[in-house]
């Protein structure tokens, strides 16, 4: 692969796929000939939240499966904390604006502030629905300007964050996607849609895919 590739990456920062697709995610996004474009499609944020009770023992089940194909961590202080708060959602409103928010004043350290703060939830067990809690992880990366803006939800961010998320779900209208991961390449003007499970084998399929495309 010697041109530049643009890899649209479609993904929820609370999604446990996504969660597992993070390796490779990385990897990609460093890679010389690949332009990766983070897209955060809303899929838990706004009217796609929903109360983490009654939900728990399904994600936990899903995460074990994602957890066998990827081999990602899936904590017991996040089955604790996280799945067995009563109080929580699971929305992502809140991660959705840090993602937002790095990308509009770091770009470069989009895919390492998402693998942060998936990270914080999935391995620490930390409440990443809470603006403060994100905004210190941003702060500890040395992000503090796109955590402080996470805190203040200007208007400007969550317009943003807003047409990030049309721009991410008309593609996925488009492509007749139903789900995230996803990924959709673009080489020559013109675009197809990878195969996401390829996401959970390390960067060889993907990149093998894309000189076929």
């Amino acid at each position: 692969m010697t041109q530049t590739v643009k890899l649209q990456y479609l993904f929820d920062p609370l999604c446990g796929w996504c969660y597992g697709a993070s390796g490779t995610i990385k990897s990609l996004a460093k890679h010389p000939s690949i332009d990766l474009q983070p897209m955060a499609t809303g899929l838990f944020s706004g009217t796609g939240a929903r109360p983490m009770s009654g939900f728990a023992a399904q994600a936990w089940a899903n995460d074990q499966r994602i957890a066998a194909l990827s081999g990602q961590v899936f904590s017991e202080d996040y089955r604790r904390d996280v799945l067995g708060d009563k109080d929580a959602s699971l929305d992502s409103t809140v991660t959705t604006l840090a993602v937002t928010a790095v990308n509009e004043t770091t770009p470069d350290r989009t895919i390492d502030a998402l693998a942060a703060l998936q990270a914080a939830r999935y391995v620490d067990g930390k409440d990443v629905t809470s603006a403060t809690v994100v905004a210190t992880i941003l702060s500890n990366m040395g992000l503090a300007n796109a955590g402080a803006r996470v805190v203040a939800a200007d208007d400007s961010l969550l317009q943003a964050a807003s047409a990030r998320m049309s721009a991410a779900r008309d593609l996925m209208s488009t492509f007749g996607l139903q789900g995230v991961p996803a990924m959709i390449a673009t080489i020559d003007g013109a675009q197809s849609v990878l195969d996401a499970s390829a996401l959970y084998a390390g960067t060889d399929d993907i990149l093998a895919a894309l000189k076929r495309a």
